[in-house]
């Protein structure tokens, strides 16, 4: 029995077992949204499930050699399917949460046993501290090598379906190969040999096949044509054409619709650029569609923009895609435009420029990595950035859907110690929209607005202030980066509504 080849064994099945737990929790993130939640479930699940399946191998008294290749190949079929299936049960069906809590059940039983049987086929193989310890190291070293890669490599590259039906066809290469490593134990492993040929040659297929599923569910998620999809490491992205124009959306969540973005980003940008004392340099925080630069742009003062968004896929797509280039008036390619593909607060800390008016226009804090933004630690690092004169507005989510998220973001501006102005605006896609103005005190009014503009005018203007009684304050917590209040407000209110 070669040893090497079986701890080869070893990591290819550490590595394809915390892919799929992996894969089902990004998949159940990114169509329920509300990442916490999925992700601690699917994980907590997935560990429960292998810790039945760990106490069921017990029960396996007779050929387990056999009984192993059987279960590679039961885990290879069942998580290299996990997200087609997912995906096919969320779109035609209303039984996706069942279907998802038994994925994770079953794969996670089957991979549960799957190393308490490979230590008893190795029992006979090496002393049994340095069985422990070398079969258990090489598990963690796989598990380390999926966690790496499935961000970085597998996510960008392949995509959710095609991750998950590439690791079925390792699963099933392991016990093929497994048939011949365990030849002199199994007797005739002619059938399981024959299993697992037909198994590899099934999710070959399906993984050639993976771009045209993914395209399919796609079609039936959104209500119009998808005309462009892509992943980076950080979100799946999606652009739709239909009666609305066009439309962007990251991880399912809609960032924009053509047909009346503009209401959003005049209401973000405009309120800042008339009462701050200068607009010679602008810094806008997200914006990476380049529809916010389009708006700071159409002042004649403004002589440099620097615009950092986390991921280039943003904007190299607003540089790049025609309808959305023709939407931002090429703001992203304009010779008074910088463009830095980092994050935001690593930004904010490594820098000490001033700007005259900061946009920052993250998407809502629907999980810790985008709270952080909203916290007063991120506020105080951005109050240093913003000239004595100067103003900043922050996109706040919906004081109507949201009330209390709203307001913890204008108690959080006010803690880190700006002076603030909450206001909103009515955008049809999303419904009412709140932002807060802050500077380091009450600003004037220095300029009057551009020319060209579709929904804003002065009486406009001064209306965005005034909140009805549904809309209007309510105490909360300070978001802060230790408690991260902010995120549970966020996903406790939105549930009412998704």
């Amino acid at each position: 029995m070669n040893k090497t080849l079986l701890y080869i064994t070893v990591i290819v099945i550490a590595t394809c077992g915390l892919v799929y737990e992996l894969v089902v929790g990004a998949l159940a993130s990114y169509l329920l949204g509300d990442s916490i939640t999925q992700f601690s479930t699917v994980i907590g699940g997935y560990l429960f499930a292998m810790g039945i399946g760990s106490y069921l191998s017990r029960y396996i008294d007779k050929g387990v050699a056999q009984r192993f290749v059987e279960v590679e190949l039961a885990v290879a079929l069942l998580g290299g399917i996990c997200a087609p299936v997912l995906f096919l049960t969320f779109t035609l069906t209303d039984m996706f949460q069942v279907a998802l809590y038994g994925s994770v059940i079953v794969i996670g039983a089957l991979v549960g046993l799957e190393i308490p049987l490979l230590l008893r086929i190795l029992k006979d193989q090496l002393k049994f501290k340095d069985l422990v310890s070398q079969v258990l190291s090489l598990d963690y070293l796989g598990a380390l090598a999926a966690s790496v890669a499935f961000p970085l490599l597998l996510v960008p590259k392949l995509g959710l379906v095609r991750t998950s039906l590439l690791f079925g066809i390792l699963n099933a290469a392991v016990g093929l190969w497994s048939t011949w490593l365990l030849a002199p134990l199994l007797g005739n492993p002619l059938r399981l040999r024959i299993k697992a040929v037909v198994l590899t040659v099934f999710l070959v297929v399906g993984f050639a096949l993976g771009d045209r599923l993914t395209t399919f569910y796609e079609d039936q998620l959104y209500a119009d044509d998808v005309v462009h999809a892509s992943s980076s490491p950080y979100q799946r992205i999606i652009l739709t054409r239909g009666k609305r124009g066009f439309s962007l959306f990251l991880n399912g969540n809609l960032q924009f619709a053509s047909l009346d973005e503009y209401r959003y980003h005049e209401s973000l940008v405009h309120p800042a650029m008339v009462r701050a004392g200068k607009v010679e340099h602008v810094l806008i925080l997200g914006g990476g569609d380049g529809l916010a630069a389009r708006e700071v742009l159409r002042y004649p003062e403004v002589r440099s923009v620097t615009l950092v968004d986390l991921d280039p896929a943003i904007t190299g797509l607003a540089m790049r895609f025609d309808e959305l280039v023709k939407l931002n008036h090429h703001s992203l390619t304009d010779a008074r435009m910088r463009v830095i593909n980092t994050d935001a607060m690593q930004f904010l800390m490594e820098g000490t420029q001033q700007y005259d008016v900061v946009i920052v226009d993250f998407p809502d804090p629907n999980n810790f990595a985008l709270g952080k933004l909203y916290t007063t630690g991120f506020y105080k690092l951005l109050k240093k950035r913003v000239a004595p004169d100067g103003v900043a507005v922050v996109q706040s989510t919906s004081p109507l859907f949201a009330r209390r998220s709203f307001w913890c973001v204008e108690n959080t501006l006010r803690a880190a110690g700006y002076w603030t102005e909450p206001y909103h605006a009515l955008v049809p896609s999303f419904g009412e929209w709140g932002y807060v103005l802050v500077a380091h005190e009450a600003p004037g009014h220095h300029r009057a607005l551009p020319e060209g503009l579709r929904f804003l005018d002065i009486p406009t203007l001064e209306s965005l202030t005034r909140f009805p009684p549904d809309m209007g304050p309510l105490p909360t917590e300070v978001n802060r980066l230790n408690n991260q209040v902010l995120v549970h407000y966020y996903e406790e209110e939105w549930r009412r509504w998704n």
